[in-house]
């Protein structure tokens, strides 16, 4: 019944003109001013982007993977106490901390530390306000500052993922959303929104079912969700610019020295976007994208950032990684 409802909800909007979304004068970048390549990022960014001076905001940060939740409180009263009113969002530029002890630095450094988000594990959390909305002023509606971290350790990798996001902006990729059922049934769960996704989508772009050993790789890709520990046909996948993928399994958002393969790989093969767990969460898809929801947002115009936050419906242990201004479905600039 719920995804009825859900899919009957996309489609009465699908087609509305796009309302008030994020724009480089809404966006805050926060980086390390402890560590040079964080700094040179995110002045590159800004110079991309054209994303106004007073919205970079430099902080010393703690050279750690994980922080605690008074670390985290230091860091945001320092943020908020000089941010301009009128951001709406974040990008985060460094490669640690990823995590606040069990909830992420994107959802963390969003909403502040709450047990809820992550603390009942398994259980549900805290739910996302954003999750499916139209427009994007969260800092105005519900006081969020939803983030994006773009990792800054590989500085070469970093201008790339800048580069793809700016080039993917108004180019309406005729590539393809694939939805792929993986031989993990632990983590195939996400299986059993596919045909909704395909019910929704597929009149405005291509979507294809794959079945894993995923043996002709595409090379048309603008999204792929899958699920498993580890992606086996990873290099072999091509990436359109804006394209986003990510994996359903516990561990995808600790992004250093983690047993599962990390949402850094896609990034790195190509992907201008991804997502995953800093802390198990168990398969609970209500904590990963949903596809409809994540690509009805995106074709109607919304930035990476916007569709991907609107795609999670309990985000405190979720990692949003990538550049989040890429836009490919919007107005040429």
């Amino acid at each position: 019944m719920f995804r009825r409802v859900l899919l009957l909800g996309l489609a009465l909007y699908a087609f509305e003109s796009r309302a008030e979304g994020l724009t480089p004068d809404r966006l805050g970048l926060i980086y390390n001013r402890d560590v040079p390549a964080s700094a040179r990022i995110a002045q590159y960014y800004a110079i991309q982007r054209h994303i106004p001076p007073g919205n970079l905001v430099g902080l010393s940060v703690s050279d750690s993977p994980v922080i605690n939740r008074t670390e985290l409180s230091r860091l945001r009263t320092q943020v908020l106490a000089v941010l301009p009113s009128n951001v709406q969002s974040l990008l985060v530029i460094w490669s640690k901390p990823y995590a606040v002890e069990c909830m992420s630095i994107t959802t963390a450094m969003a909403a502040g530390f709450q047990p809820g988000f992550c603390e009942p594990g398994c259980a549900d959390t805290t739910r996302n306000p954003l999750f499916d909305n139209n427009g994007w002023l969260p800092a105005d509606t519900v006081g969020w500052l939803p983030a994006m971290l773009l990792p800054s350790e590989h500085e070469a990798m970093a201008r790339a993922l800048i580069d793809r996001g700016i080039e993917a902006d108004g180019s309406r990729p005729g590539g393809t959303m694939y939805l792929v059922r993986s031989q993990d049934a632990i983590r195939n769960v996400r299986a059993v929104e596919y045909p909704d996704t395909e019910t929704l989508i597929s009149s405005r772009l291509r979507v294809r079912e794959l079945t894993t050993p995923v043996d002709a790789a595409p090379s048309d890709i603008v999204a792929y969700f899958t699920g498993a520990t580890r992606v086996d046909e990873l290099d072999k996948l091509g990436f359109r610019p804006g394209a986003v993928a990510d994996h359903l399994t516990s561990a995808g958002g600790v992004l250093q020295g983690g047993s599962q393969m990390s949402a850094l790989a896609w990034l790195n093969q190509g992907a201008t976007g991804s997502y995953g767990a800093v802390s198990e969460p168990c398969n609970r898809i209500a904590k990963f994208p949903n596809p409809a929801v994540f690509m009805n947002h995106y074709l109607r115009g919304d930035t990476l950032l916007e569709a991907y936050w609107k795609s999670v419906e309990m985000p405190g242990q979720g990692l949003f990684i990538g550049e989040p201004l890429a836009r490919p479905y919007g107005d040429p600039h």
